[in-house]
């Protein structure tokens, strides 16, 4: 009976949000974008809702938080009560000041990770496919050879050599990601440089670069924006298993992936606290990859 009434909650809440997001961007949408948010499907605004509360949450947090991210207030593990609502971690922190910043710092460097992923793997990919010949053998090769090694094992051996500050993680992991970002770029690109613009602009003297950014790079951001989204999601899975495993992001930084780890132990008393967290980047990954499909909709051209 309990399933049953979290399940029809959850599809309340769903819907809900779904509609009241669809309406609000409609409202807030200028007028010639009001069509494309009228048509967009329920998942969609229900992501894009998710999504804007997120970056809300991660910009304000330091006006919305009750107490100091690493701030020790009482005994550890406290009951839900006010004023500690989530209760505390191991070691007397709120948990939802935890919770706050959390968004701040994971959310924020799965963003940089992804962004600096996409530029490198992208412009790469491109250049490669454009260029042809030994270079794109060898950078094409090379890329076979780092995605040949599973992403977390290289990326664990990669933390320990180089140690977990936080430069050295988004570093990593994007090195990691821009490898798969490479392929689908090198792909797309690959189709695109047979066609008859891009030789043109070769006759007029366009260069390389120029033609990376006036002529490939418009018409292949489709596909491209879609692996971003994607992208984000497995960036933002892996700092949060790196954190898990204690090679991502350094406490007392608060991070929903070591939130999991330290406060493991309540699970084993029944208590819920441990799952908040988890279902914290559970929320965020289901909410991009609707935005993502809905974006991957459009630009097939399918109609319903």
């Amino acid at each position: 009976m309990t399933i049953l009434l979290s399940i029809i909650v959850g599809l309340g809440l769903f819907f809900l949000v779904g509609f009241a997001g669809r309406t609000a961007l409609q409202a807030a949408a200028p007028a010639h974008h009001k069509p494309m948010f009228r048509e967009m499907p329920l998942t969609a605004s229900f992501g894009l809702a998710v999504i804007l509360f997120y970056v809300a949450v991660a910009i304000l947090a330091p006006a919305i938080a009750p107490f100091g991210e690493g701030e020790v207030l009482g005994a550890q593990y406290l009951p839900w009560a006010a004023p500690h609502y989530l209760g505390t971690d191991k070691l007397g922190r709120d948990m939802l000041t935890r919770l706050i910043y959390g968004a701040r710092n994971t959310v924020g460097i799965a963003f940089a990770t992804t962004a600096l992923a996409f530029v490198v793997g992208s412009v790469l990919g491109i250049w490669a496919a454009l260029v042809g010949g030994r270079l794109d053998q060898f950078l094409s090769r090379f890329v076979d050879a780092l995605m040949a090694i599973p992403a977390l094992i290289f990326s664990l051996l990669l933390l320990t050599i180089f140690g977990t500050s936080v430069l050295t993680l988004i570093l990593v992991i994007a090195a990691v990601d821009a490898t798969r970002v490479y392929r689908l770029a090198r792909s797309v690109a690959q189709g695109i440089v047979v066609m008859d613009y891009i030789e043109a602009a070769r006759l007029r003297g366009e260069g390389i670069w120029r033609l990376i950014r006036r002529e490939i790079l418009p018409n292949a951001m489709a596909p491209l924006v879609a692996e971003f989204g994607l992208r984000f999601c497995f960036v933002f899975l892996s700092i949060s298993a790196l954190s898990f495993l204690g090679l991502g992001i350094k406490p007392p930084t608060a991070d929903w992936g070591s939130m999991v780890r330290e406060n493991a132990t309540l699970i084993t008393f029944g208590d819920i606290t441990p799952l908040l967290p988890a279902g914290a980047i559970a929320l965020l990954t289901v909410a991009v990859n609707f935005v993502v499909d809905w974006q991957l909709h459009r630009a097939s051209g399918l109609k319903e």
